[in-house]
């Protein structure tokens, strides 16, 4: 059996053919839910029973574990037709980033803590609006088509690769900011960013664009 370094981008030990999404915030209750939550409801429009292709979950730094999600990120989600329920926080371990074929953060700080972590984690590792700018450079048509994991897989490779050729114009722009405490207005302005960061990625992911409503 290979090692995970050997796997490099394409994740650590999965048993089971599909590609894992790994949203990482800090307390793990409010901004890396509401990307989870709002990813998993896009998978479930664009691709119905083959949604399950794609696994999505989120974990915390200095995750709150156990604890639910944080009231207005629920809010929010219930205002995109997404789902809160069920959710209870995660802290951030070995075993999610050495699972994940992508991780997506929610700051620069998030994404170096998970390299810092090893296990070939570099190269699949991006903030959320890092890997958004990434995706809306790479032509659909290089994607494999087909096989919704393949073509997952092969995203992130052509994200990698492009990374040090297209920069941010400002640091700040790859931040999704913390709303922690904050009223509800502004886990609607975090929830609107993150939901239009998310729609670029998953139409790539999946192949599928969004439905016209």
């Amino acid at each position: 059996m290979t090692s995970p370094e050997e796997r490099g981008i394409t994740g650590g030990s999965n048993t089971e053919d599909r590609f894992r999404v790994l949203y990482v915030c800090t307390g793990s209750v409010c901004r890396s839910p509401m990307a989870e939550r709002l990813t998993r409801l896009e998978l479930d429009r664009r691709l119905g029973d083959g949604a399950s292709q794609i696994a999505v979950r989120s974990a915390g730094t200095w995750g709150h574990v156990g604890a639910p999600m944080e009231a207005h990120a629920a809010t929010v989600l219930t205002e995109y037709g997404a789902d809160p329920d069920g959710f209870r926080g995660r802290e951030l371990i070995d075993d999610h980033v050495i699972e994940a074929d992508l991780v997506l953060t929610a700051t620069r700080d998030h994404r170096a803590q998970v390299v810092s972590m090893g296990h070939a984690a570099g190269l699949r590792t991006f903030t959320l609006k890092e890997f958004t700018r990434l995706v809306r450079a790479i032509d659909p048509a290089t994607l494999p088509d087909g096989c919704v994991i393949d073509r997952a897989r092969a995203l992130v490779r052509a994200a990698a690769a492009l990374r040090g050729w297209l920069q941010a114009p400002n640091a700040e722009d790859d931040e999704v900011y913390d709303p922690y405490g904050a009223p509800v207005t502004v886990f609607r302005h975090i929830g609107a960013e993150i939901h239009s960061a998310l729609d670029p990625v998953v139409t790539a992911l999946t192949g599928v664009p969004s439905p016209v409503s």
